[in-house]
């Protein structure tokens, strides 16, 4: 008898041991973009900070820079976005600073040439001109970073910030 017991309690182990599915962390894709949530958007991306800053990369693997970060941190919520920082200087509507919103990309001039845009990030904290960002940095950071966008390096190179968003 009591072996029987315990070959059926074994059974009812192995049994329910087929059905327990171990959770896995995912950000689901929304085929809409009107109904992508924002918040989801800087929550996915603050899972890179840190991830190392590399030239010509949106691999989270290796690293990213600037708009290989931005590209894809969007394309994971079905936003396909210009895979180089050159791509958003015609991209949609310059925003005022009372209109930037958590998740808009804030785009930059070059570090030494104002005719190039050189550098994106995504806004994680609106408040117009004080707003933080969050960006693959190639200065002094070399990493996925936030960053206030009232900084003097920010502030002379900003270009403009665009909903990428609603359409």
């Amino acid at each position: 008898m009591k072996t029987l017991a315990l070959i059926s309690l074994l059974f009812f182990i192995t049994l329910s041991s087929f059905n327990l599915k171990k959770e896995k962390k995912q950000v689901q894709n929304t085929p809409s973009q009107t109904e992508i949530n924002r918040d989801s958007i800087v929550s996915y991306a603050k899972q890179y900070l840190g991830t190392p800053y590399v030239y010509a990369s949106s691999n989270p693997k290796k690293g990213f820079d600037c708009s290989g970060f931005v590209s894809y941190v969007f394309n994971n919520f079905g936003v396909t976005l210009p895979r180089s920082s050159s791509g958003y200087k015609n991209l949609g509507r310059a925003l005022k600073p009372e209109e930037f919103k958590v998740g808009d990309v804030l785009v930059f001039y070059g570090y030494k040439n104002r005719n190039v845009v050189g550098h994106v990030g995504i806004i994680c904290e609106a408040n117009g001109m004080q707003s933080k960002f969050i960006h693959a940095s190639s200065g002094k950071a070399q990493q996925v970073t936030i960053t206030a966008l009232d900084t003097e390096h920010y502030t002379k190179r900003f270009y403009k910030c665009v909903d990428v968003l609603s359409k």
